[in-house]
């Protein structure tokens, strides 16, 4: 199971790390892919470099620095971003020299078990490079000097940064573990819940550390099948820092959600969704994984005859881009409806693996083109010459047709649930894909 290596870009403020950021996510054609309604604030970016995949992070967007806590949000960042992070590349401006916040950054970095690449940004000319020369007073062995801004040095920062990284990798098919990230923000419940199951259905579980840092991967049979639960549950103990650290919970459920097939996103009933429950489960939805939204501390909660119904119709109008999310209410130190997880995770697994035959495929989208004609391009008529499914996890479509331009998102929107109506993909993600016929 292959996981991405995580670069930081940590430094003070104003030195350039949004820009390098942009600079390597852009030029590089990021993964992740914008759509409507998904959560756009982000500070991260899965990329790829010489065919090497990455998540870049730009700890600047994290906390925003204010005059009189400054040097104490810099601590809190290169800290979070020592502990998140396996490669650091620490930003400086080439046109100040060395200061003291630099200073302060290196000592926070040395004697870490990180690779950390120094960088001196905006040297954009000879008269620059001189300033350069002032960094080595860290005791450091090379300084990489480029300009964020023009994009100069930035490929040869990235070859240097990314050398031991290894090429992306297809994911194995094949895997008879259906692999469960158990996410959220801190102190939801995600220990109790691991510990409910783990106590209560565990017929094989070895706990080792997690490929990915403060992760825990723990095997578990249940009714005779295999799965693997992905917890970071740990990170708070493992950091007394408060500021950052829930915003910072974000890279941790990102990294155990690239692993994944299913998130359980954990959030606290008493609380109701958050703007951070929100980007969680954004995402997953991102990256095209199948998410159930589960409801924790569901005890708590004084209810009604209506209190499921407002509860859900509250969490479907925040995540309209991901309102086919099951969710489930329960309590992880009861056990109240907790089992029915394995249940519901089951049938998630099965719309997310499922494969439809080519023709029953064709048939549905011949006859939803017929009952809502595709509309006129260019002043011709659009037409779909032939579907197939290509992938699953999620469900892939892929379609050919006259004019790629021509199809407008309320169209791609109509044939999804087409699909999802017809062949029962009534709680998982599916992309679609239009090519131009040959």
């Amino acid at each position: 199971m292959q996981v991405k290596p995580v670069i930081a870009i940590v430094g003070r403020p104003n030195v350039g790390k949004s820009t390098l950021f942009n600079r390597i996510a852009g030029k590089q054609k990021a993964i992740v892919i914008d759509e409507p309604g998904a959560t756009r604030d982000r500070n991260y970016m899965d990329c790829v470099f010489q065919d090497k995949a990455f998540t870049l992070i730009d700890t600047g967007g994290f906390e925003p620095a204010s005059e009189e806590r400054i040097l104490v949000q810099m601590r809190e960042q290169s800290n979070l971003a020592i502990e998140e992070a396996d490669v650091i590349i620490f930003l400086m401006d080439g046109k100040d020299g060395l200061t003291h916040s630099d200073m302060e950054i290196a000592r926070q970095l040395r004697g870490k078990d990180k690779k950390v690449f120094y960088v001196a940004n905006k040297v954009d000319g000879d008269r620059h490079q001189e300033m350069v020369t002032d960094f080595y007073r860290l005791g450091i062995d090379e300084i990489h000097s480029i300009s964020a801004q023009h994009g100069l040095g930035v490929d040869e920062l990235l070859a240097a940064v990314t050398h031991d990284f290894p090429e992306s990798v297809e994911e194995d098919e094949q895997d008879d573990q259906i692999k469960v990230a158990i996410v959220g923000k801190p102190n939801v419940g995600k220990s109790s819940l691991v510990n409910r199951i783990l106590g209560k259905e565990r017929s094989i579980a070895n706990p080792t550390p997690g490929t990915t840092r403060d992760a825990i991967d723990m095997p578990v049979k249940v009714k005779g099948k295999k799965y693997l639960l992905i917890d970071t549950a740990g990170i708070r103990r493992k950091s007394k820092i408060s500021q950052t650290l829930e915003k910072y919970s974000v890279v941790q459920a990102l990294k155990s959600i690239n692993r994944c097939d299913i998130a359980l996103v954990l959030i606290d009933a008493e609380e109701g969704l958050t703007d951070q429950d929100t980007k969680i489960i954004g995402l997953a939805y991102e990256r095209g994984k199948a998410c159930i939204i589960v409801v924790n501390k569901w005890d708590k909660i004084e209810k009604d005859n209506s209190t499921v119904g407002k509860f859900v119709e509250d969490i479907k109008d925040k995540i309209k881009f991901m309102d086919f999310a099951p969710i489930i209410f329960i309590s992880a130190v009861t056990g109240q409806r907790a089992p029915k997880i394995f249940d519901l995770i089951d049938d998630v697994f099965g719309q997310y693996t499922k494969r439809i035959g080519t023709s029953p495929l064709n048939d549905l989208v011949g006859k939803s083109v017929q009952r809502n004609p595709m509309a006129r391009y260019s002043n011709k008529q659009m037409h779909i010459s032939y579907a197939t499914q290509t992938d699953i996890k999620p469900p892939t479509f892929v379609f050919f047709v006259s004019n790629t331009k021509g199809i407008h998102f309320s169209y791609e929107r109509y044939l999804m649930n087409q699909i999802r109506e017809t062949f029962g993909f009534d709680s998982v993600p599916l992309k679609l894909v239009f090519r131009k016929k040959r």
